[in-house]
């Protein structure tokens, strides 16, 4: 076979390599997030992937030993190529398709968080609210601690924090005036209501612990006792982010309270209420980033 043609085909599977490296590396880092509420699998499934991505190992093995020690002539030359351009195909069609089943799944469950805040004037648009600031403060946090927490388990824990209310009697959700202490038994009730409610999705295992502790104090002198550390960092988040919304967002039987105010209050309780360093982080926010939060259906308000 002739110099050039032995060059061209040299060359050709040596890109069908380059190709196969850069498609092994983004499936890893696709594989490192499948592990979140909608993504995350059972063991065959994990199998499945690991097999995959040993597969892919194996070709590019294939590739440099074809390439160094083989003699291959143009056909076996375009097949190396082609089989890389093919799994670099199938491979961003895999991840579109996962993006757009992410994106209808967080669609379809904004929806029915709308359709829940609809029996309580008071709700309308918290839930949202609360996971945009939930968001927020994830990525303001000091890598150590992001990296302990799956971005989109966290957004769907802070987005299904309050679906236990739909246990509580609408009577006592659209109560003007305050609750008396009946009536806040009741309403106390609803983080362990969402949690049976949850139960059945397999996936949101993990996430259950964030959503029933949300409501625990730093102090200890929340719903369930739980203080400092023994609270899930996500459940602490989310407590800023929902004491937050709760102090600014208008009221039937309060008067909304500005930025400022929202922001004062959080600083007073920090170390009692809130954790300090989640507060400290969340003040740290430019003002018109935590605005930006606002769900357009409140802004319409």
């Amino acid at each position: 076979m002739p110099f050039g043609s032995q060059t061209i085909i040299f060359l050709m599977i040596i890109a069908g390599a380059l190709l196969m490296q850069w498609n092994i590396i983004r499936y890893a880092i696709f594989l490192n997030g499948m592990n979140d509420v909608i993504s995350a699998g059972d063991k065959k499934s994990m199998a499945l992937r690991a097999a995959g991505l040993a597969l892919l190992i194996f070709f590019l093995l294939g590739y440099l030993f074809t390439a160094i020690f083989g003699k291959p002539d143009f056909v076996m030359g375009g097949i190396l190529f082609g089989g890389s351009v093919f799994v670099w195909i199938v491979l961003n069609i895999m991840f579109n398709l996962t993006d757009v089943v992410k994106n209808r799944t967080l669609e379809i469950s904004e929806m029915l968080i709308g359709v829940i805040e609809a029996r309580d004037p008071n709700l309308s648009g918290h839930s949202l609210y609360v996971r945009n600031l939930t968001k927020l403060i994830y990525k303001r946090l000091p890598l150590s601690l992001k990296s302990k927490i799956n971005p989109v388990s966290i957004e769907y824990a802070a987005l299904m924090h309050d679906v236990g209310k739909l246990a509580v009697p609408e009577a006592i959700l659209n109560k003007p005036s305050r609750l008396d202490d009946d009536e806040w038994k009741i309403m106390k009730t609803h983080p362990i209501a969402g949690v049976q409610m949850l139960k059945p999705i397999k996936s949101f295992e993990p996430i259950i612990p964030w959503i029933q502790y949300h409501h625990e104090r730093i102090d200890g002198k929340g719903y369930y006792g739980l203080k400092g550390k023994e609270i899930p960092l996500e459940s602490r988040i989310i407590c800023v982010a929902d004491s937050y919304s709760a102090i600014t967002m208008k009221r039937a039987y309060k008067d909304t309270k500005t930025y400022e105010e929202g922001v004062a209050i959080l600083k007073d309780c920090a170390g009692s209420q809130f954790d300090t360093q989640i507060v400290d982080i969340f003040v740290s926010i430019p003002k018109k980033e935590v605005v930006a939060c606002i769900p357009q259906s409140v802004e319409a308000l």
